[in-house]
């Protein structure tokens, strides 16, 4: 026992200082894709190799509209491999409340060769995608209501939050991450976060995992069990998007295809850095440590 006393007093304090600090992860971690927007000259290598069609084109009265969907990116690098106008950061923060904010779209003059040139605009991130989401109905009354909503959920989860983690079809990898989360360096237990047994006793649902068929009513059954106010936070690209499964004979694909989502965290899977500022994100808690 002294030893483990002695132990732990010469090896100090192993706690990120996350989100007063910057995350520190290595250089060598696979975070999200840059692209060289301006400087991009075919989109169709990258699009051709991405085996979850995250980077994806259409093409239209001599124009070209390129799209990199992050929820659909599982960070593999390939796309960085074939194209030297991308390259992969170490970049983790990518949590988002909508997964249209994790849409970026931009617009080129095409080729006759097949490459495109005179970056038109973007990269912008719209309400929805113009290659096929309709957009939503602008609404400033629905907007107001947002905002009392997340401020009243805000009041009530400020202090605390009990998450009840769902693995609605994972490989396990997203919950290996989700484990170091109750680890001395990450301690999500500091901000008042706890992971409880029951969704009866949960404030916010961690999901994982395309929604397998199987596994479609549990996760309805789990959220109804949830009592309100409640939050739903769709973890790793399968969560966000069904990732390299999709929708098929097994899977239902994403977690808003069968429950409501609040925040989205792109990554396959993601780090506990990651999940540590999609649940911050869904917590409000972000903003008033960042100062933003």
């Amino acid at each position: 026992m002294l030893g483990i006393l002695g132990k732990s007093i010469s090896t100090g304090i192993v706690t990120t200082s996350y989100p007063a600090a910057p995350p520190d992860v290595s250089s060598h971690a696979r975070g999200r894709p840059e692209i060289d927007w301006a400087n991009w000259k075919d989109v169709r290598p990258a699009a051709a190799i991405c085996p979850t069609g995250a980077i994806s084109y259409q093409e239209a009265n001599g124009q070209r509209l390129v799209q990199l969907d992050l929820a659909r990116c599982v960070f593999c690098g390939l796309c960085a491999e074939v194209d030297k106008a991308i390259r992969m950061t170490n970049v983790c923060e990518c949590a988002a409340r909508r997964h249209e904010a994790l849409i970026f779209i931009a617009r080129y003059c095409l080729n006759d060769d097949g490459t495109h040139h005179r970056h038109l605009d973007g990269p912008t991130t719209p309400g929805a995608s113009p290659l096929g989401n309709s957009p939503p109905a602008p609404a400033a009354s629905l907007d107001s209501l947002g905002r009392q909503i997340e401020q009243r959920a805000d009041q009530i989860f400020g202090r605390s939050l009990h998450i009840r983690e769902v693995d609605a079809g994972s490989c396990n990898g997203c919950e290996v991450e989700i484990v170091g989360l109750n680890s001395p360096v990450y301690d999500v237990e500091r901000f008042g976060i706890h992971f409880v047994a029951s969704p009866r006793h949960a404030d916010l649902l961690l999901v994982t995992g395309p929604v397998t068929r199987n596994m479609e009513l549990a996760l309805k059954k789990t959220y109804d069990a949830t009592p309100d106010p409640r939050l739903v936070v769709a973890v790793g690209a399968c969560g966000c998007s069904g990732g390299i499964f999709g929708v098929n004979y097994a899977t239902r694909g994403a977690v808003d295809a069968v429950i409501p989502v609040d925040v989205y965290i792109p990554g396959c899977p993601p780090t506990p850095h990651a999940l540590l500022h999609g649940i911050l994100l869904a917590m409000g808690r972000l903003q008033r440590e960042s100062g933003h």
